[in-house]
């Protein structure tokens, strides 16, 4: 069973294909955090099981946020950057099949990549978005305020998430206004607004109850939402409602937006090749991509 040994070899093989060691997105304590939930480490159980017959980094707990930079190769590089949310439930987040796996895929488009590592678990007396919500904030205006000095184009910074981390970018996309923390330098003054969003299999868009599914509260859906992009499958476990509302709500709002859906394909495959045809959607995203200009002509 791959613990805590194959974690760091892993991770150290990760770093070494890195641009920068990963950079704590706050200068001290994050906000509102008392103590330390424990040392991190991959929480994967022998029960746990494999996807596309491999083994699933499940980090946690996550008291000290950082973002690692994944640099496209010189020769290729566009200038666009995303920031990539790892899913988990807000409890573990999933780094290889939904981190470093995706900066890889990103690299070779010609994208640079910003790997997020949000805190989980949920924090008792919040909302399970709350924590990591401030996270995804602040690094997004860190990205757009150092773009210059790390020779990216700060007109084209998008974000990209996996079923929990779905929905954080969905709660990025549509509240980047105000900060939800106290201002700590001058990269909080800058604007997180994401320029294009893609949500893969996300999860918690939609409301649950005896009504039919509506958009979650949190999610203020507006015109000024950054286009779009989404993937799941009908037989998802968490729903396809989720991408349903979603997308409803950014056709009303006038938002540019694209959505797939697949009757078959579950819940948390990443880039792994499967026989399932929606294993195929990172084709799609390249596409849709082009589309909005992000790739270069």
């Amino acid at each position: 069973m791959c613990k805590l040994s194959c974690l760091l070899i892993l991770t150290a093989a990760a770093l070494a294909a890195a641009e920068l060691p990963p950079l704590p997105l706050w200068p001290g304590t994050p906000p509102g955090e008392k103590a330390a939930l424990g040392p991190e480490m991959d929480t994967t159980k022998p029960s746990d099981g494999l996807v596309a017959g491999r083994g699933v980094i499940r980090l946690g707990p996550v008291s000290s946020p950082t973002m690692t930079l994944y640099r496209a190769p010189a020769d290729g590089n566009t200038g666009a950057t995303v920031l990539v949310f790892p899913g988990g439930g807000y409890n573990i987040l999933a780094m290889d099949l939904e981190g470093t796996e995706v900066c890889q895929w990103l690299n070779s488009l010609g994208v640079n990549c910003a790997l997020v590592k949000y805190r989980v678990p949920v924090r008792a007396g919040l909302p399970r978005y709350g924590p990591p919500l401030q996270d995804a904030q602040r690094a997004l205006g860190m990205v757009r305020y150092r773009a210059a000095g790390w020779g990216l184009d700060p007109k084209r910074i998008g974000i990209l998430g996996f079923s929990a981390g779905g929905h954080l970018v969905a709660a990025l996309s549509t509240n980047f206004d105000t900060r939800t923390y106290p201002a700590v330098d001058d990269a909080d003054k800058v604007s997180c607004r994401p320029d294009f969003t893609l949500l893969i299999y996300p999860a918690y868009l939609a409301s649950k109850g005896d009504q039919a599914p509506a958009l979650a509260p949190e999610l203020k859906v507006t015109s000024n939402t950054p286009p779009s992009f989404l993937i799941q499958a009908e037989d998802d476990s968490v729903g396809v409602e989720n991408t349903l509302v979603y997308y409803a709500a950014l056709r009303a709002a006038r938002v540019p937006a694209e959505a797939h859906l697949y009757p078959i394909g579950g819940h948390g495959y990443g880039l792994r090749s499967t026989p399932k045809p929606i294993t195929g959607w990172p084709r799609l995203a390249e596409a849709w991509l082009r589309s909005l200009g992000v790739l270069g002509k």
